[in-house]
């Protein structure tokens, strides 16, 4: 029969704490090694689900010109190409709009969603139909005046970042004061 003795692995006191820490910390260190490796490769497999749904997003929305074309075999007439041709073209990659001064994440969100992608569709949107969604998305959003926003957008579209950037400066939350 075994019998188990509680002696420390070292016969001084102190040394025997130092070993029991010395033992906790490689522990601590291997976990954390461990989990460290284990949420790099469940976050690098979330970063790749997240583009493919963007991706599957872009197609979603570049398919909703292919729904309006002619059928095989039969051939457009001048009508039909017209109205293909004034339909809108969906970027690839929509703009930062957070860029311009007094759009926050919330606001982006809202333009995007009635089809302002780009600084060059911010930039050709008169800022009355901005304020009009702004309105329409309740009390919270009212508050903002995008009067500077489309001239804002022009700049960014031109890639005059420094024009931009000195005329921000002057800015107080996209307004003028």
């Amino acid at each position: 029969m075994i019998i188990l003795q509680a002696t420390p692995i070292s016969q001084n006191f102190w040394i025997a704490g130092l070993e029991a820490l010395a033992l906790l910390a490689l522990a601590a260190y291997i976990g954390w090694w461990i989990a460290r490796r284990t949420f790099a490769v469940e976050l690098a497999s979330l970063e790749a689900d997240v583009h493919a749904r963007h991706k599957e997003l872009n197609d979603c929305h570049k398919s909703k010109l292919t729904h309006s074309t002619p059928a095989p075999g039969r051939i457009p007439g001048p009508v039909q190409l017209e109205s293909l041709m004034a339909m809108p073209v969906i970027p690839s990659e929509p703009d930062d709009l957070e860029i311009i001064e007094g759009i926050g994440p919330k606001i982006e969100e809202l333009l995007n969603k009635e089809g302002i992608l780009t600084f060059a569709q911010l930039a050709e949107t008169p800022a009355e139909s901005i304020k009009e969604i702004l309105n329409a998305a309740g009390p919270r959003f009212q508050i903002h005046d995008p009067t500077t926003w489309p001239e804002q957008a022009s700049l960014a579209r031109d890639g005059k970042w420094d024009e931009l950037k000195k005329w921000q400066d002057e800015l107080n939350k996209g307004r003028l004061d």
